[in-house]
């Protein structure tokens, strides 16, 4: 399967970092990551890409890593279309106190807007 992984150094992307790079070293997926930078977050794209390397070397994986520039949710949107992704994987969702999901306008923009499938990691 062909994925396509939108990771802007939360808490959240690191998860689906994770849980996106197991799934490519057991099924063989062809991985892309795209690095975008995400207002209120205090890491930078290098050292987002530079854990990313390090996940993806602990699990013998490759993957091309790219970093955006613009918006993040339509420039995950338009790759992911455009170049033929099976998968746009996306991190985010915080439970509120009435137990709610709240997306960010990020992941947000790409759940309503690709039409390719979208993973959700929580």
């Amino acid at each position: 399967m062909k994925v396509l992984l939108g990771i802007g150094g939360s808490d959240e992307s690191q998860r689906a970092l994770d849980e996106t790079v197991a799934r490519a070293a057991e099924t063989d997926d062809e991985l892309t990551i795209a690095i975008f930078e995400k207002p209120g977050v205090e890491r930078d794209p290098d050292e987002i890409e530079a854990t990313a390397r390090e996940r993806l070397d602990e699990a013998g994986v490759d993957a091309t890593i790219r970093h955006l520039e613009g918006d993040p949710g339509s420039k995950l949107v338009q790759i992911a279309e455009a170049d033929g992704y099976d998968q746009l994987v996306i991190g985010g969702g915080e439970v509120s106190p009435m137990g709610k999901i709240q997306l960010g306008s990020i992941t947000e923009f790409v759940l309503l807007n690709a039409q390719v499938t979208v993973k959700l990691v929580r």
